[in-house]
């Protein structure tokens, strides 16, 4: 099926807003939209309309933003409005490939931003109104969808947190009473990876660094790199990873996350990772992994450990005098197997892939492969 392209430019109007940042005040009525996208509150409105917002500038170029109603705007967001199309349907259109035309067309080195001719010249194509109609009802349906379960997933932190504070209390206050340990004193290791980083090759021992660390597991086949075998060897003689074991970041911008190892095969670490091997009979690692994710737990070791740092980073030292609240084994086992109840959901529920699902159906849409 062929159908019809226009330029953007020929089937709405694109005009930016007259105001800057401080015209915003605390008890507007009216939504202030600047390139943060995020609204801030205004006492007039330039557009009372349904509207595509863009940025022009900024950290959040290539975002999109629709909204119905009565607005005011930066001086340097777009606005798109009056548009000769079902407006949904442009708005997906842009969600699609907005990001990836406008990362080929921006300019400036400090801070990127858009030219107006890069909107006016795109190619949309349309197909007739009801199409469009019916293309912006699907992908509404699966936007929707992607939303309810990024609540639910959202909801399951809620419950693990909150099992977790039922059976322990809360993580800094310690109000239980449970002895405290030095985590030096309840781990049969702690160390780190390689600080000497190997060429990463197609194939060979997988090689694990913070971008696989997720919070209390760890993601290697999403992005997987390998090392050679000699790299390895040297590396394993000294830091070995093992199931059950936990990874830790120890520097760089996501310090301070925990995972647990749950991978059978071997493979190297950097040294951004540090690996704590819990003595199974006083800690167990999915309450260690739980307990570090806690937000005010990591503030509080940060605050603790690395005040006063240029460089947000633990050494080893400072993490083997980590003070952890040390519950009787059993009721941490008791917890891992609550904890692997709840997760068995969560994965459950990831595996119907909704987000993927509404990826999919974009892409088909733009195609003419949807309707």
């Amino acid at each position: 099926m062929s159908w019809e392209t226009k330029k953007l430019g020929n089937i709405l109007k694109i005009s930016t807003g007259k105001y800057d940042v401080n015209h915003s005040v605390e008890d507007g009525v009216y939504p202030f939209f600047t390139c943060a996208m995020i609204p801030f509150k205004s006492n007039t409105f330039s557009f009372d309309d349904e509207v595509i917002l863009l940025p022009g500038n900024g950290a959040n170029v290539g975002e999109v933003m629709y909204y119905k109603g009565k607005l005011e705007a930066y001086q340097r967001t777009y606005v798109l409005h009056k548009i000769e199309a079902n407006v949904r349907y442009v708005y997906y259109f842009l969600k699609a490939f907005w990001r990836i035309t406008q990362s080929n067309q921006q300019y400036g080195s400090a801070t990127n931003y858009i030219r107006l001719d890069n909107i006016t010249e795109l190619q949309i194509p349309l197909p007739s109104l009801p199409i469009q109609k019916r293309i912006a009802e699907i992908l509404d349906a699966a936007d929707e969808l992607k939303r309810k379960d990024q609540e639910l997933l959202k909801k399951y932190d809620e419950l693990a947190q909150s099992i977790f504070i039922d059976m322990f209390g809360d993580p800094v206050r310690n109000e239980k009473g449970w002895e405290v340990k030095k985590l030096d004193d309840a781990c049969i290791k702690i160390t780190d990876g390689t600080h000497f980083s190997p060429p990463n090759q197609s194939e060979g021992i997988p090689y694990i660094t913070a971008k696989h660390i997720k919070k209390d597991f760890v993601d290697f086949y999403s992005k997987p790199s390998y090392i050679a075998q000699q790299y390895h060897d040297e590396i394993f003689s000294r830091c070995t990873p093992e199931k059950g074991d936990i990874l830790y970041i120890k520097d760089g911008a996501t310090t301070g996350i925990a995972a647990v190892n749950e991978y059978d095969f071997e493979f190297s670490m950097l040294s951004s990772l540090a690996l704590l091997k819990p003595n199974k009979e006083l800690l167990n690692s999915y309450y260690l992994s739980f307990y570090l994710n806690d937000e005010i737990v990591k503030q509080n070791l940060i605050r603790e450990y690395m005040a006063g740092a240029a460089i947000k980073r633990f050494t080893l030292d400072k993490i083997k005098n980590f003070k952890i609240i040390m519950p009787p084994i059993k009721l941490q086992n008791e917890f891992e197997k609550r904890w692997k109840t709840l997760r068995l959901n969560v994965e459950i529920l990831k595996k119907f892939e909704s987000k993927e699902l509404f990826n999919s159906l974009i892409q088909k849409a733009f195609k003419s492969e949807l309707v």
